[in-house]
């Protein structure tokens, strides 16, 4: 009862006129500047966090609270329609959404997203009203043994991401890694790997290898296979909406990643990046269509949008009751709030109940807004695939050198952007797949952080990995997946002896 009536209390400071007005304002511009390439909801944030001074604090974390997760969604677009990752968390988009929009259901694609994204969105809205006290005391738990087992987890995990040999997989995973070395020691100074450039001592940012490997290399791909008009296939609107065999497939999956986006997000610093990974390897496991991941499932694109979007609303939980940024962009939120002398914590949900429950309700209706506006624009956002290649190219690789260029004012990243793009097309030149890739250079650096941690806090001692339970357990799951791994592979092996011997 205490919850549903700080909800309905909250609701009722949602709708009010002026926050309902910072709501839509902050959805519409987080989408619209979620569609460019390389910008992102930090750097949307920040770009409109000027505008919220002079708001009262309820106000300004709904509007930024609309841009945060209306940017996380517009990211989706350009991921599916150019394959294109508007934000870094809709990489894993592309590998489902953009097989689709060429297949010629694009508009399919979208309202898959649009409809995924509105359910991881409830989902997390869900999980913060109910679960926000008892979520944040479980984030309290993990240390730096279970962040390290986790994150080992979701490394293992990305490997069944490719669809090719495991092997290519974990040798994507291990070279991600690598590059995510590359910079300087954060605990000895060292630098590390940067060939004596430096603009290579902040290390490589996420931005340039996902624009440079999907964006880039798919350009090149294009235009070595010596396309030159529009897409060739037509978009049938009579197709437009899902069939009802893909609204069947989609809601178990929808379900499944925003369970996963909600546990993700509410641990401090994870990110929806990592959640949606993880998710989309976890559904790729279990999902009974596994085969067509990769190719345009539906699934596919459902999962990691569902748990993007959960990931995006419980980051408020331990940003708002411990204090801790649930993810980089809700540094700014901290840092807004502390302008208008609000201290997140423990404390703020007894001391501005109204403006946490205000925020709570705001995701509702600002994930309402979001269906409302981008269903009606699937239309707009699909005619894009009819601009000829001569055009679409040049305006492509321009918005991804604006957007690169605007993270460090460096013409350097524009070049090294260009160099991942190649990269990128080798890839799939001998099937490697880029997407375990990714995931290894966005989960290593954290997980190296985290073993550096938990081995000075047990004094070398490695074991401190299996007593722990949480830890243990964690670790326990990952070797069984590794096994699982190992024998499908010798499994699927011997069958293509078999097939050979029975052959000759």
């Amino acid at each position: 009862m205490e919850i549903l009536s700080g909800f309905g209390n909250g609701l009722l400071v949602a709708i009010e006129p002026v926050n309902l007005l910072y709501c839509f304002v902050g959805v519409f511009l987080g989408t619209f500047i979620g569609v460019l390439p390389g910008i992102g909801s930090m750097a949307a944030i920040s770009m409109l966090l000027p505008l919220t001074f002079y708001l009262e604090p309820t106000s300004a974390l709904v509007m930024i609270a609309g841009v945060y997760y209306g940017a996380e969604y517009g990211g989706s677009i350009a991921s599916i329609l150019m394959n294109i990752p508007g934000t870094p968390s809709s990489s894993i988009t592309c590998i489902d959404g953009y097989p689709l929009a060429r297949e010629g259901r694009a508009g399919t694609a979208l309202f898959a997203s649009a409809v995924a994204s509105f359910g991881g969105g409830i989902v997390g809205m869900i999980v913060m009203a109910v679960l926000a006290p008892g979520l944040a005391q479980l984030a309290l738990n993990f240390g730096p043994t279970e962040y390290f087992a986790v994150i080992l987890l979701g490394l293992v995990a990305a490997s069944a991401v490719s669809n090719g040999s495991p092997v290519k997989g974990i040798t994507m995973v291990v070279a991600g890694l690598m590059l995510g070395t590359v910079g300087v020691d954060i605990t000895t100074g060292a630098e590390r790997f940067t060939m004596g450039i430096p603009e290579m001592r902040d290390g490589v940012h996420l931005v340039i290898v996902a624009m440079g490997l999907f964006g880039v290399g798919e350009l090149i791909v294009s235009i070595r296979a010596n396309a030159t008009g529009a897409h060739q296939n037509e978009i049938d609107y009579a197709q437009f909406y899902p069939t009802r065999e893909e609204w069947k497939a989609m809601f178990a999956p929808t379900m499944r990643g925003a369970s996963i986006g909600s546990f993700f997000g509410a641990l401090p610093g994870t990110g929806q990046t990592v959640a949606s990974a993880v998710a989309y390897a976890v559904e790729k496991k279990v999902s009974p269509a596994k085969a067509r991941f990769g190719k345009g499932a539906i699934e596919g694109v459902a999962v990691p949008e569902a748990a993007n979007n959960s990931a995006t609303q419980t980051a408020f939980i331990p940003t708002l009751t411990l204090g801790v940024p649930g993810s980089a962009s809700m540094a700014l939120v901290i840092g807004a709030l502390m302008m208008y002398g609000i201290v997140p914590g423990p404390r703020l949900l007894v001391d501005h109940s109204d403006l946490f429950w205000g925020l709570v309700a705001s995701f509702l209706i600002g994930n309402l807004l979001l269906l409302v506006l981008n269903i009606p624009l699937i239309g707009l956002w699909v005619r894009l695939l009819k601009i000829p290649y001569r055009y679409m190219y040049p305006t492509i690789i321009v918005l991804i050198c604006v957007g690169v260029y605007s993270i460090n004012n460096n013409v350097f990243d524009i070049w090294l952007t260009l160099a991942f793009g190649w990269a990128g097309y080798l890839m799939r030149l001998f099937r490697f797949e880029p997407a375990p890739f990714l995931i290894g250079f966005v989960l290593g650096p954290m997980m190296e952080e985290q073993l550096r941690r938990a081995m000075l806090l047990s004094r070398g001692d490695a074991t401190v990995f299996v007593t722990r339970p949480i830890s243990g357990t964690l670790i326990a799951i990952t070797c069984l997946i590794l096994i699982y791994a190992v024998l499908s592979t010798l499994k699927a092996r011997r069958a293509r002896q078999k097939a050979q011997v029975a052959g000759e």
